[in-house]
C-alpha cells in the first residue's frame, strides 16, 4: 500500500505537534525549511499550514540513522 493510500501515511500534523514531536520551536522548524532540511509545509487556508505525518516521521528517521551511523553533533572525529 502506498503512502497515499494509507489513512495513517496521510495524516496532517499541526505546527504545535510537529513541535511536540521534533523537540523544535517554530524559528527553528521554519529555518530548517528554508535551509531544505525539513519537509516543507503544506498550505491548509490562507493562514494555515501542515505537514505530512510521514515526511516528519522520514525526518526523525533520517535523524536517528545519522546518530546511529557515528555523526552525533558536538563529537569530534
Amino acid at each position: 500500500m502506498s503512502a497515499m493510500n494509507d489513512p495513517q501515511a496521510t495524516r496532517i500534523l499541526r505546527r504545535r505537534q510537529v513541535e511536540a514531536l521534533i523537540g523544535l520551536r517554530r524559528s527553528a522548524i521554519y529555518a530548517a525549511v528554508a535551509a531544505g532540511r525539513f519537509p516543507r509545509p503544506i498550505k491548509l487556508g490562507p493562514r494555515c499550514v501542515g505537514w505530512l505525518e510521514h515526511e516528519v516521521n522520514g525526518w526523525i528517521a533520517e535523524r536517528v540513522a545519522e546518530s546511529t551511523q557515528g555523526s552525533v553533533v558536538g563529537t569530534k572525529p
